[in-house]
């Protein structure tokens, strides 16, 4: 359970003490968001009417279930050229990261004892990485830039004949940096021919390209939820060879790593809700890109003392705006906007006794204070322009209250 500070607690119920506003913006789609109508419509019958028997027993509702997952298994590989006996399903990208991480580094213990990763991963690399760390392993981070960008250089002086595996994430989840992921393969490989390339691709899946043979990579995470799918679903590719240890035991299901009876629902809405994404990709990506930017220049041209967290422009994610408001603190103003109904998340998370910042913004050189005024906003192809609109007017007007309530 978490405890909240006595500040935290009277703006919460502050924010239930008002009403339902008359205009809702979700933009907190990093964490958690709706699914689409098309996708719901898609799983709907894998309730109850058909399919929803176990994949792994031979009866009517069984193959039919083994029928969908096989279906979603050859179209989600497919689409990132990759083999479909080289995808396994998790039910998130959190399980999928932890398979990858500590299943290969298990089964490959006599490659090496180190594990690169860069200083921004996901917390679902970078803690298995550490718990290795308890098991005698050499886990060392790549710095960033203040862009979030990895240090290549630096890279290039890590890899070496011990390392085990490099983890290196395609997009960043919280300030969008597109790391440069083919020019980081091609060191590994000339350092180390026989290093394992994991990325976790779940932030860059159906925002951009992604051919797992052309980046010649060995693992790849992907979400379902990151893309306006139902949560309850999750891949990781393997490439062919790639010796990997189960790390969860149980019932085998269809899938010797992942025991278990598949999420086929969740499954079929992944696969529904990539198809969607993908076969509409480049309009979309327009589109999402000039909402993020409009969203970027009325926060920029309208409040004083803000930090864009991450690059600008074509170095950026289409979806991504992340800012820091000095002089206001990020919780607060996540509050203050939900009450008028535009939803985002703060890049600090509470406990009972201190703040704490995102491990993101202090490895690109933000202190304390700034990280702790963070805003994260994630847009999708269901916004409209009158949306950017309204959350830019609310936020100048909630950043100003807040100022003024509490002057630094």
């Amino acid at each position: 359970m978490v405890n909240y500070s006595k500040d935290l607690l009277k703006l919460r119920e502050l924010l239930k003490s008002h009403g339902k506003p008359d205009r809702e913006v979700y933009f907190d789609l990093e964490n958690s968001g709706w699914v689409s109508g098309e996708v719901l419509e898609a799983m709907l019958p894998y309730f109850n009417i058909r399919g929803y028997g176990h994949p792994s027993i031979t009866n009517r509702p069984g193959w039919e279930a083994l029928e969908a997952l096989l279906e979603a298994r050859d179209y989600i590989a497919w689409s990132i050229n990759a083999e479909p006996e080289e995808l396994v399903f998790t039910h998130s990208g959190t399980e999928a990261n932890n398979l990858a991480i500590t299943g290969t580094v298990l089964a490959n213990r006599d490659k090496g004892r180190k594990i690169i990763i860069s200083a921004i991963e996901h917390f679902s690399v970078m803690l298995p990485a550490n718990e290795l760390s308890d098991l005698g392993f050499n886990v060392v981070q790549v710095p960033v830039d203040n862009e979030g960008f990895i240090d290549l250089d630096i890279l290039d002086t890590l890899v070496d004949k011990d390392t085990l595996l490099v983890s290196i994430q395609m997009v960043n989840h919280e300030i969008g940096t597109i790391q440069p992921l083919k020019d980081a393969v091609d060191i590994i490989r000339s350092k180390n021919k026989d290093t394992i390339i994991h990325t976790d691709a779940v932030d860059a899946y159906t925002r951009l390209p992604i051919d797992v043979k052309r980046l010649d990579i060995d693992l790849l995470t992907l979400s379902s939820h990151k893309i306006l799918g139902p949560k309850g679903a999750g891949a990781l590719y393997i490439r062919k060879g790639t010796k990997i240890n189960r790390i969860l035991h149980g019932a085998l299901s269809t899938q010797q790593l992942w025991p278990g009876v598949e999420n086929i629902p969740a499954i079929v809405g992944f696969h529904a809700a990539a198809k969607l994404a993908l076969e509409n990709m480049e309009n979309s990506s327009k589109y999402i890109k000039k909402l993020r930017d409009r969203l970027f220049k009325g926060i920029l041209d309208n409040v004083s003392d803000v930090l864009v967290n991450g690059p600008l422009g074509d170095r950026r994610v289409i979806d991504n705006v992340n800012t820091s408001f000095l002089y206001v603190e990020g919780e607060a103003l996540t509050v203050e906007l939900s009450m008028r109904g535009v939803y985002v998340s703060s890049g600090s998370a509470c406990t009972s006794r201190v703040l704490e910042p995102s491990h993101v913004l202090l490895a690109i050189g933000r202190k304390h204070e700034e990280a702790h005024g963070s805003i994260l906003f994630k847009l999708s192809r269901y916004h409209k322009v009158e949306d950017i609109d309204y959350a830019i007017g609310n936020i100048v007007e909630a950043v100003n209250r807040l100022r003024k309530l509490y002057p630094s």
